[in-house]
């Protein structure tokens, strides 16, 4: 019999680890309430149909299609199958498939459910996604995503909201040194316009989104393989070294020079954005212009986002923009929209990486109440009742057992607070608490137990 295992990409979650998630989800949550978004979710799987064709060639190759249930090969015909064209064999064996993003099936929600939705909507979403990419440090093949979108605006001051929410979030879940990189799609298509290359775009873009992983050598390695010719590298090239280690204002003044009139309106839009958002208090310490960022995904149509942390172990955690039509694919042309993602898994590693969770964001219950007696199984059941009612996370050890062993059991499932009582204590008409942190015990009138602690929590 084989040793069980999980597939690659894929990961089980421990209590702690799930506690420090949750209190990283629940900071995430509560910022994206603040700022008004109401949550929604979508299946786990959606029609392949839905998902093909919005993430660019390289996309669609990452999605996990699911096979047709039951005899999934029935209808598949001689000749594809025997010549291996599995794009041709594809659509017979499979109909659906895991959700890539969350964005697509944000933009299917909206057109099908458009007549309940007061526009402009903004809606939040924390929930996973798969994705069939290569498993390493940070990329992973089932992860979570949480992401806000306001749709049915063209105004910027929406992205100037959203840029605003990566700010608050990252500082209140304590990230050190992160950098909120925006540039325009519309910047890039400039550039492409006056270098003559407006009709390849997309892998442009594509080869571009791979800087920070390849870096610039790579990048014209890249385009080169993809054909571009080396009066097109050579310009690249002249960009990667023109904005390198150069300010905003800077990268902006070189832009008004070689961007030409196509690229002329993302320009402005970043210039009013950097301009609004440091009198928000969102400034050049966080907030960072880089015309060379590209976000290869298909969809994007105007600003663009992506917050990096320099040092960490992890690529990009989070990432965003404006789609122009994105609902028109489905049926719904003409409605605008701008989303962030925040992602989660990332984060966390971030967090780990710099030990930045609090010491609160802990699993187990913050009280344990120990049974060292046989007749004190009344007494501790009334005392459980009472800290539960008072609001306090509490459990029974459920066996009559040495007070080190349940010491202990109350260590290693990370507990606060202990409560026992044993002969001498009773006599005297005491408690013990213990805080496991600190290491201090006290000795307490049997009436006076729930308002200590009550009193040491709201201490911590």
């Amino acid at each position: 019999m084989s040793k069980p295992s999980i597939p690659k990409g894929t990961r089980d979650f421990a209590p702690d680890v799930m506690a420090r998630r949750q209190w990283m989800l629940g900071v995430i949550r509560s910022g994206m309430e603040r700022h008004g978004f109401v949550p929604i979710e979508t299946p786990a799987m959606e029609n392949l149909s839905t998902l093909t064709g919005k993430y660019g060639d390289e996309g669609d190759q990452l999605i996990f299609k699911i096979l047709n249930n039951g005899d999934y090969l029935s209808g598949v015909e001689v000749g594809p199958w025997e010549s291996r064209d599995s794009k041709a064999v594809l659509p017979q064996i499979s109909k659906k498939a895991l959700r890539y993003d969350l964005t697509v099936p944000f933009a299917r929600f909206v057109v099908m459910e458009r007549h309940r939705l007061a526009m402009p909507f903004r809606r939040y979403q924390i929930q996973n996604v798969w994705r069939g990419d290569r498993p390493g440090r940070g990329r992973y093949q089932e992860f979570t995503q949480c992401d806000a979108d306001i749709i049915g605006s063209e105004d910027p001051v929406c992205e100037w909201d959203l840029l605003l929410l990566f700010h608050e979030v990252l500082q209140a879940l304590g990230v050190q040194g992160y950098e909120i990189v925006v540039n325009d799609r519309r910047v890039l298509a400039g550039l492409a316009e006056v270098w003559g290359i407006a009709d390849r775009l997309t892998a442009w873009t594509v080869a571009m989104d791979k800087l920070d992983k390849v870096g610039p050598e790579g990048v014209l390695q890249e385009l080169a393989d993809r054909g571009f010719g080396a009066e097109v590298c050579g310009r690249v090239g002249e960009m990667l070294a023109a904005v390198t280690g150069r300010d905003a204002h800077a990268r902006l003044a070189w832009l008004a020079d070689v961007c030409g009139p196509a690229g002329e309106a993302g320009r402005n839009e970043v210039a009013w954005l950097l301009s609004r958002c440091a009198a928000a208090g969102l400034g050049s310490e966080h907030l960072v212009f880089d015309p060379t960022l590209a976000r290869g995904l298909n969809y994007y149509t105007g600003a663009i986002f992506e917050v990096r942390v320099p040092g960490a172990p992890v690529g990009s955690i989070c990432g965003g923009g404006r789609y122009a039509d994105l609902t028109g694919i489905f049926g719904m042309p003409g409605l605008s929209g701008v989303g962030i993602s925040f992602g989660a898994d990332r984060i966390y590693d971030v967090l780990e990486h710099q030990g930045g969770f609090p010491p609160t964001a802990v699993a187990g219950p913050a009280l344990l109440l120990f049974r060292l007696e046989e007749q004190d199984l009344d007494l501790q059941l009334q005392r459980l009742q009472a800290a539960r009612a008072a609001g306090i996370s509490a459990v029974l050890y459920p066996d009559v057992s040495k007070l080190k062993k349940q010491l202990k059991f109350a260590s290693d499932t990370g507990v606060r607070h202990v409560l026992f009582q044993g002969e001498p204590e009773r006599l005297a008409g005491q408690v013990a608490m213990k805080d496991m942190v600190s290491g201090t015990q006290w000795l307490l009138p049997e009436d006076g137990w729930l308002a200590a602690l009550l009193e040491q929590r709201a201490a911590v």
